[in-house]
């Protein structure tokens, strides 16, 4: 491959909070002239810089940023949406020829870009658990065969083996009696298909980031988290909004109308924040398989060889 096709991937930076993915994205676009845009679904809105630890104003300054703070926190803001932005900043950037770098923690943004959205509606949980256990009771090869009768369009697309695909293909014509073939055609293709990318997950070791996670809330509450989790509670939104369940919002406005102390808010902060980090690893392995597991200070090295700035 060449290296003028080689440095016009788009590089995707994915990992748990607090992994230091924004400051190795950061590196990255000083390095090559790139661009960072954001792939995390709290740092899209406007009302929460500091308890969502979006990258900071003199950060911003140093390269160009896209797809930070630009939502108000009153939408709800969908992967649909976050693609259809992400679509026009990777167009804005290529168009300048320059790299772009995605970054963020959100599995379902970096899913969507890389393998596009499904227009597949929620599938029943009994119809799901149904053909789940089927697969247990009658094996992978009695479901191949009904999917092939049911569905051969995409039966003849998937390895006759492969578990998971076929149940999900089974359970959506069961569900809604269409293909998934056919569901497909309506969703939205990916942004970046295979190839076209490479991805890194950083995943450090984990003590040491829960004890990352732990310093890093404290931090924020030291640059002004509370005060801007007042601003956002004044405005009276609904609580079921996206910005309104960020990490550490509920609690610091139960801590704001004087239901716990704050240092009671802070840990109820601290410790779903650990949990959402064991979640995306979780996510990461079973879901995006594609991208490449590494040390956070492997990943600089990795990054390091690959590229230099563009002439």
């Amino acid at each position: 491959m060449n290296s003028h096709h080689e440095s016009s991937k788009a590089v995707l930076i994915a990992g748990p909070t607090a992994s230091g993915k924004s400051a190795l994205a950061l590196e990255l676009a000083q390095k090559t002239g790139g661009v960072v845009i954001n792939a995390d679904s709290m740092q899209v809105y406007r009302d929460l810089r500091v308890i969502t630890a979006r990258p900071t104003p003199e950060e911003e300054a140093r390269v160009p940023h896209r797809l930070y703070g630009h939502v108000d926190a009153a939408v709800n803001f969908s992967a649909g949406h976050w693609v259809a932005d992400a679509a026009a900043a990777l167009a804005e950037v290529r168009s300048q020829n320059r790299l772009p770098i995605f970054v963020g923690g959100s599995g379902l943004y970096f899913k969507a870009m890389t393998r596009g959205l499904s227009a597949v509606p929620p599938i029943p949980p009994a119809i799901r658990e149904g053909v789940r256990s089927r697969l247990e009771r009658e094996g992978v090869e009695a479901l191949y065969a009904e999917l092939a009768q049911r569905d051969q369009d995409t039966a003849e697309r998937l390895k006759p083996r492969d578990r998971t695909r076929i149940a999900r293909a089974l359970e959506v014509v069961e569900a809604t009696g269409r293909s998934l073939t056919d569901w497909h055609r309506e969703g939205l293709p990916p942004l970046l298909p295979s190839g076209a990318f490479s991805a890194l997950f950083l995943a450090p070791d984990r003590d040491q980031l829960y004890a990352r996670i732990d310093a890093r809330f404290d931090a924020m509450l030291k640059a002004g988290a509370l005060e801007e989790v007042a601003a956002l509670s004044a405005r009276h939104l609904d609580p079921l909004l996206p910005a309104m369940k960020a990490h550490g919002v509920p609690a610091l406005i139960r801590h704001l109308s004087g239901e716990i102390t704050r240092e009671e808010a802070a840990e109820i902060g601290r410790a779903n924040t650990r949990q959402y980090a064991k979640r995306q690893f979780t996510w990461f392995r079973h879901q995006l398989p594609e991208f490449r597991w590494m040390k956070p200070e492997d990943a600089r090295e990795c990054l390091d060889r690959r590229r230099t700035a563009p002439a």
